[in-house]
């Protein structure tokens, strides 16, 4: 088989692109004095000092990430949100107007959003009846112009892993991106796939600190990748992508990998706990098995018992418009209190 080159899949004029370049990026030494980002050197209203630009390529945040993830800091990026690491692969691989992207719905919807920003044709192959990928559909439904491929696993909104086999045919036979959405991996006993980057060039690999880390408000995703997609993203990317404040606290975050465990624990317990509860329901036919941080529960009436619990305060998520997902309510695991909230409404629902 030919050699994987990912320069054949970049857009010219990303290839012909000048990034902006400050002079913190350029400069790698330790430097005193600062004269030259116009800054206002007397600092901020603030106790702590937000005066000055944040690290552009945030190295000190990434090496943390290294040291956790096992994987090299030049092979890491962070974005504003994976929503930008989804966005980043659209403007560098997506010529408008021209090429096209395979998502697999039910799926997160920002890959059809991106996609249709950057007017880019979505080619969609539903998922199979089990909520497994479709692998002979999706290689039909390749061409010429096919660039990106995304998958979620475990998979939103149906909360199960993805065939580890299937996607690893799907690397070995599309010669575009294939980007795979890991934001509730720390939920699931399947292996992440960053472990594999070493062996497929075409491999994106995107978390989040949002979910197992409880930082959805900071809006940090991380994309892993060879030091070629890598270097491509940060050439794109706005030049001061993530603040200060975000960097200094994902950092003191990630010294905390004893409590997080703790809370993917608590939280993986509680799945199982909220799961034997819905059984209890006959308007309940279906509860999926979930390998997330939220079930998927089909119901007899999916908007009346969305809309009885939005009266009891209560917010649920309805997926019932949504392929394979007739029906269907989305249900986020929360604190014990909560999730029993939860189940004593729904035992007065009529």
């Amino acid at each position: 088989m030919e050699k994987f080159d990912v320069e054949k899949l970049v857009r010219d004029n990303i290839k012909k692109l000048k990034p902006y370049s400050s002079a913190r990026s350029e400069y790698r030494g330790n430097a005193e004095v600062f004269m030259d980002a116009n800054e206002n050197a007397y600092g901020s209203p603030f106790e702590e000092n937000f005066n000055r630009y944040p690290d552009p390529l945030q190295w000190q945040l990434k090496q943390q990430i290294s040291k956790i993830k096992g994987v090299p800091a030049q092979n890491i990026f962070v974005g504003n949100g994976s929503d930008e690491v989804i966005d980043l692969a659209f403007r560098i691989f997506c010529e408008p107007g021209k090429d096209n992207v395979i998502i697999c719905p039910p799926t997160y919807g920002m890959y059809k959003v991106c996609a249709n920003i950057n007017d880019v044709e979505v080619r969609e192959v539903l998922l199979t009846q089990d909520f497994q990928l479709d692998v002979v559909g999706i290689l039909s439904a390749i061409d010429e112009n096919t660039k990106l491929l995304f998958i979620c696993s475990p998979n939103n909104p149906t909360g199960n892993d993805l065939d580890r086999l299937d996607i690893e045919s799907l690397l070995n036979n599309f010669r575009g991106i294939v980007l795979i959405d890991e934001a509730y991996i720390n939920f699931s006993m399947q292996k992440t796939f960053i472990r594999e980057l070493t062996e497929y060039e075409n491999l994106i690999v995107m978390q989040t600190l949002s979910k197992a880390w409880g930082l959805a408000g900071l809006r940090l995703g991380v994309g892993f990748a060879s030091e070629i997609i890598i270097e491509l993203m940060n050439k794109v990317k706005p030049p001061y992508n993530i603040n200060q404040s975000s960097q200094q606290l994902a950092i003191k975050a990630l010294d905390k990998i004893q409590k997080v465990n703790e809370t993917i624990k608590n939280i993986v317990q509680q799945r199982n706990w909220v799961h034997d509860e819905l059984q209890q329901f006959k308007f309940v036919q279906i509860i999926y098995s979930s390998d997330a941080n939220f079930i998927l529960v089909k119901v007899d009436d999916a908007d009346k018992l969305y809309h009885y619990l939005l009266m009891n305060r209560i917010i649920v998520r309805n997926r019932s418009k949504e392929s394979l997902c007739e029906s269907c309510i989305r249900i986020t695991i929360g604190t014990s209190q909560e999730n029993q909230t939860l189940i004593n409404a729904l035992k007065n629902y009529v």
